[in-house]
């Protein structure tokens, strides 16, 4: 047996009433049929008539309740096999992260969109200015291997809500396109940034 929400629709507001189920098997297969509605519930009282219903067996760490006068859920404990445990899609972020800080303090994201305004582009350019930066603080190497394989490893995606296969090898050349007749701009924005934060004259 389970238990299963059934929401109606009362002045306006949409409730959750549970109902008590079992499965039963038939000559046309599988059925399910209400054995009892028991109402709204609250967390605790939901969670130990869930308990019961599946029949769990008792937990070794505690003295499992029912109702709880205090409303307070009780503590789910589960079993974990850690030599069965693995990590998937591992992905860098303390670099990536820590560029983005360095360059809002350099206010070089501000410059990059003042001197690289959006057009019609899909991705704006000074966001592409921003994955170059990133990527050559942090793993300095070719375009096409950002493209192909540093970006798609790294939080840069989440970090600069640019999905992986949206950045490839010829958007970013096109980029450095973009960017290169502001490099002497950008040379006395980086210059006037280090004299104030550091009173450098």
């Amino acid at each position: 047996m389970f238990i299963c929400p059934c929401y109606r629709r009362k002045n306006g507001k949409r409730h959750a009433y549970w109902a008590l189920v079992e499965s039963f098997r038939t000559e046309r297969g599988p059925r399910q049929r209400v054995v009892a509605y028991l109402g709204q519930l609250a967390e605790t009282t939901r969670t130990g008539v869930k308990r019961a219903a599946e029949n769990r067996p008792p937990s070794p760490y505690q003295q499992l309740r029912l109702f709880d006068e205090n409303d307070r859920p009780e503590p789910e404990w589960v079993e974990v096999d850690t030599a069965n445990v693995r990590v998937e899609n591992e992905m860098d972020f303390g670099g990536a992260w820590l560029a983005m800080e360095l360059i809002r303090r350099l206010q070089l994201d501000t410059f990059l969109e003042t001197v690289l305004p959006r057009g019609k582009e899909e991705i704006p350019w000074a966001h592409l200015a921003l994955v170059l930066t990133i990527c050559r603080l942090c793993n300095p190497s070719s375009e096409l291997h950002i493209a192909e394989h540093y970006y798609k490893s790294t939080a840069m995606p989440e970090l600069l809500g640019i999905p992986a296969e949206k950045v490839y090898d010829e958007r970013l050349y096109r980029s450095l396109d973009r960017l290169l007749p502001r490099k002497e701009s950008l040379e006395k924005h980086l210059k006037n940034r280090l004299g104030e934060l550091f009173d450098l004259k």
